[in-house]
């Protein structure tokens, strides 16, 4: 049976992808509070309910960084996402151009930005660490250019990777040795649709854009090791100069989540900010986004593009994040489990779901435009 809502193609993730697989893209740091509460806190946001307009007519569309785009969603980045299945991060770029929105490929992917560019009809948007090795940085920024990625998405909540329990418990980290390695093997092999797509068809297993600092040979250890090793703690708003130095494009600074900080941002000069607790995946205990998102709308609203990513679940979710504020929404393990599930396909089909919800939405609060949603679509 086709799934019918994201909850569904998340089951359908965990019963294809290995367990260590689906634990990575699914769980949170610490005790997971701030993931929970990333859909509990938007899914309780209210709307109004407004009838007897006329809504034969509603126009998703919008124009965000020079770009327009069919509705105001983006496919977020996400590390690894192309473990999920054979290619993934290419079949992900299809599925978001064939609906008219960007696809966010990330430092950390499974294929390589090359790879992506030649595999994607249009060009994408460009995520980027800050990490200790500028050269790397610099040719990652050149390729991104020549590739002509319209945004760079600069990812700055990761001066060093959260703690993630299920991570450990399940084998992806903190077993550097030939017990992790048979343990992940083994749950492989129970996912026998998955090992077949991805585990031999899918090669070369090359991590992407970090295969050329790891070597030919290199494995998961390796990866999660340089990831470690290389992400900068030393990081500040100085070091915004280097991205501006070879970046000529949009800049979008993603992990805001204070208003102090999105001032900062404003008055460096960003584009654009994404709020966001990187899906509960960093510090735990840390305000949802739905409670964030209006604090930081209020303080900089009117001079920066916002964004906001964090526990959207339905085209609802994202109408949500509009009357709050955001001007656009960024999905994550939305498309991540229906790639696992799907493959392009799969991708397609939640932002089909996606577009259909908002409609709903959108009608039943009246409006019949995206800069028609706001304050004024919230009840109470």
């Amino acid at each position: 049976m086709k799934p019918a809502s994201i909850g569904d193609y998340r089951e359908a993730a965990r019963r294809r992808l290995p367990h260590f697989l689906f634990e990575y893209f699914d769980g949170g740091s610490y005790a997971e509070r701030t993931l929970r509460a990333n859909i509990a806190d938007l899914q309780d946001i209210s709307l109004r309910q407004r009838v007897l307009n006329d809504v034969s007519a509603i126009d998703l569309s919008v124009s965000l960084f020079g770009q327009h785009l069919a509705m105001p969603v983006a496919l977020g980045p996400i590390g690894l996402a192309g473990m999920a299945a054979r290619r993934g991060e290419v079949q992900a770029a299809r599925a978001a151009a064939a609906k008219g929105v960007p696809f966010t490929l990330s430092t950390v992917s499974a294929c390589s930005l090359a790879e992506v560019a030649r595999g994607s009809p249009v060009p994408f948007w460009f995520q980027l660490y800050m990490v200790r090795d500028r050269g790397f940085m610099r040719s990652l920024l050149e390729e991104a250019s020549a590739a002509r990625c319209p945004a760079l998405v600069f990812t700055v909540d990761m001066p060093l990777p959260g703690a993630r329990y299920r991570d450990v418990r399940s084998g992806l980290s903190g077993a550097a040795n030939w017990r992790g390695q048979a343990r992940r093997v083994g749950q492989a092999m129970a996912r026998p649709g998955w090992a077949w797509d991805v585990g031999i068809h899918g090669r070369p297993h090359q991590l992407g854009n970090v295969a050329p600092l790891l070597g030919p040979k290199s494995g998961l250890e390796d990866f999660l090791g340089w990831m470690k090793d290389n992400f900068d703690p030393g990081v500040t708003w100085a070091d915004l100069d280097f991205v501006r130095a070879h970046w000529k494009g949009p800049i979008v600074i993603k992990g805001i989540l204070d208003a102090d900080d999105a001032r900062r941002a404003a008055e460096a000069g960003v584009d654009g900010i994404i709020v966001s607790n990187h899906g509960g995946r960093q510090l735990d205990g840390v305000p949802s986004v739905a409670r964030a998102l209006p604090r930081i709308v209020d303080a900089v609203g009117d001079r920066l593009t916002i964004l906001a990513d964090g526990g959207v679940r339905s085209g609802l979710d994202v109408v949500r994040m509009l009357a709050l504020g955001a001007q656009g929404v960024l999905l994550g393990r939305a498309w991540a489990f229906a790639l696992a599930a799907a493959g392009e396909a799969g991708v397609r089909h939640v932002l089909d779901l996606i577009e259909a919800e908002m409609r709903v939405a959108m009608a039943l609060t009246g409006v019949t435009g995206v800069d028609r949603i706001g304050p004024e679509t919230l009840a109470g």
